[in-house]
């Protein structure tokens, strides 16, 4: 599959790391490093616009390294970008860690994933169909 992609930023354009990479890394573009405070949070471009066919979505989500060892995160995970979106990709990150963290332009702050989607038509009906679970949810089957 081909994407359009405009880059105004002086990051290489997203690139898969490996053959069975599901996703690439998003870089921050910016003119000054940004120092994230401890649950502050925060709109990071990337300098990235892409035209995606209709039918894709692109998710930005969240880097596990990132996460884990520094507790930064996307706030909006997955966001979607849509086909017919065409201004810049940002990305929003959320500190939840308690200490500063420093983002610097060309830093890799997240992940997109491009996926198919679909539209539901939405049948109008006074019942569903029985299923064996029901309306069971939040935990109904145990821990």
């Amino acid at each position: 599959m081909k994407i359009r992609i405009v880059n105004k930023s002086n990051n290489p354009l997203p690139a898969y790391a490996t053959i069975a990479s599901a996703g690439v890394d998003l870089q921050a573009f910016l003119s000054q490093p940004i120092t994230l405070k401890p649950l502050a949070r925060t709109l990071i471009p990337t300098g990235l616009f892409i035209e995606l066919p209709v039918g894709y979505e692109a998710q930005v989500r969240p880097r596990s390294g990132l996460a884990i060892k520094k507790g930064i995160t996307v706030l909006n995970t997955p966001g979607t970008i849509d086909a017919d979106y065409r201004g810049e990709i940002m990305v929003i990150l959320i500190n939840l860690s308690n200490e500063d963290f420093t983002i610097n332009s060309g830093d890799r702050i997240a992940q997109m994933i491009i996926a198919t989607h679909e539209q539901a038509q939405w049948e109008l009906t006074e019942n569903l169909n029985e299923s064996d679970r029901g309306a069971g949810g939040f935990g109904h089957t145990g821990v």
